[in-house]
């Protein structure tokens, strides 16, 4: 199929940009599914994208194929530019600037774990076995970071009594607490209320502004990407068109992604 594509035109006030992520061919087998298929876009530095699509449409593949968590069958993948090894490996220097947010953080609530120690691990995961002066600088980073996301003040408290909105707001902590050039998302407010919602774009935002991010992002929330995105990729196994949102989600290409029966629904409500 045919890709169309949408010149993206200015975005804002951004400084002459750089191709921070490129994707080539990208095809992708989940055991006999083909879930992705010959998929290709970049995203440039500084910019906010956002993947849309119906559900099983290869969304979440396409992201973990693109770090190296599932194979790939063809196609390749450069990030912050290095290329993806086959065996899905990156250097550090590359690990260590990208963060990522699955849809459901797996993590055991039995653990005696606290807040401030979860997003610890975001720090130790790159910088093991620090002296003692190292870990003054640890404990500040931490307090910043929980600090950026009002969280502060569940620093002693285990994850395993944090509320949903409570979580995201740490995780999005653990994302901080070294600088990151790339935020990789899949659905991240998912479970949040409308008010925790609104709270996690409101920080995410800031923070990009505020620390220059580059944001891929999967959603459902038509309406937020066309507010708040730069960039668009509507994504059905193949990518069926990518631009700018005003040009992107015209009810022709979310006909295209989603299907008659769903733009009739929208334009109903």
């Amino acid at each position: 199929m045919v890709v169309k594509s949408v010149a993206v035109g200015t975005l804002g006030n951004l400084s002459p940009q750089k191709t921070l992520v490129s994707v080539e061919g990208l095809t992708v087998r989940r055991d006999t599914h083909l879930a992705v298929q010959d998929v290709s876009f970049t995203l440039e530095s500084g910019t906010d994208t956002a993947i849309v699509g119906p559900n099983g449409a290869g969304k979440s593949t396409l992201i973990q194929a693109l770090l190296g968590i599932l194979p790939r069958q063809a196609g390749n993948v450069f990030l912050l530019g290095q290329p993806l090894s086959p065996s899905g490996r990156l250097p550090i220097e590359v690990r260590q600037d990208i963060a990522y947010l699955p849809q459901n953080f797996l993590l055991d609530r039995r653990i005696p774990i606290s807040a401030s120690e979860l997003v610890g691990l975001g720090w130790d995961r790159i910088r093991p076995h620090l002296p003692w002066t190292g870990r003054r600088t640890r404990d500040r980073a931490i307090q910043q970071a929980l600090s950026q996301v009002e969280a502060w003040h569940l620093r002693d408290r285990p994850v395993s009594q944090l509320s949903g909105g409570e979580t995201k707001r740490v995780l999005l902590a653990y994302c901080l607490v070294r600088p990151r050039r790339l935020l990789i998302l899949d659905e991240a407010p998912t479970g949040l209320d409308a008010r925790s919602e609104s709270d996690f774009y409101r920080w995410l935002y800031t923070l990009k502004q505020e620390q220059g991010w580059t944001i891929l992002q999967i959603s459902h929330d038509l309406e937020m990407v066309r507010r708040s995105c730069d960039r668009v990729l509507c994504l059905n196994r193949t990518l069926l068109c990518q631009g700018i949102p005003d040009h992107a989600l015209t009810p022709e290409n979310l006909t295209l992604a989603y299907g008659s029966e769903f733009v009739r629904y929208r334009h109903s409500c």
